[in-house]
């Protein structure tokens, strides 16, 4: 690692950013189920998943100025927009950990829960992900996605999601099902 030249380095991290760029604007949902360490790159992984369940273990941070380093994945860019500027600063410059308890708090992972707990929650909150419309599922990180994205204006970015749904057997199926009072039945 400490023989990369600044190049290389680069490198490395426009890779590691496409790969969790791939995980951010994917659109089936990613869900991290985080029990120990989520430091650096754990870190920048987590954040680039949709949804974040920790364990009342976990703990989180970006230590990196503690190598002489930045984060390189996204990181300086995914907690910024997770956490806002001040937290984000205060994380990426101290070097230190957050707690499970704490992370929720600053809005960096949407729940907490005993270790026991944690891979059941995270199936239980994919199964109720997983049953409403795929092609809306979609559209909804999409359109979130497009207001962290320059030069997008993610209001009509929404628009334009939000007339796509309009004619398609989703959308049919899940008006149709909400009036029959059913579940509706996604393909």
């Amino acid at each position: 690692f400490t023989a990369l030249d600044q190049q290389e380095a680069k490198a490395l991290a426009r890779r590691g950013q496409l790969i969790l760029d791939r995980i951010e604007k994917n659109a089936k949902p990613f869900i991290a189920a985080v029990n120990g360490f989520a430091l650096g790159g754990g870190c920048e992984l987590a954040m680039a998943c949709h949804i974040r369940i920790a364990s009342e273990q976990a703990r989180f941070g970006q230590p990196e100025v503690n190598l002489g380093l930045i984060p390189g994945y996204g990181g300086t860019q995914r907690l910024t927009q997770l956490v806002g500027k001040g937290k984000a600063l205060e994380l990426m410059m101290s070097g230190n950990m957050l707690s499970a308890e704490e992370a929720l708090q600053w809005g960096l992972v949407n729940h907490v829960c005993t270790i026991e707990e944690l891979i059941d929650k995270t199936v239980q909150l994919l199964a109720t992900i997983a049953s409403k419309g795929p092609g809306a599922v979609a559209r909804v990180i999409a359109a979130v996605n497009a207001s962290f994205e320059k030069g997008v204006d993610g209001y009509q970015e929404e628009v334009r999601l939000f007339g796509e749904c309009f004619g398609t057997a989703e959308m049919k199926e899940g008006v149709n099902a909400f009036l029959e009072k059913r579940k509706p039945n996604f393909q």
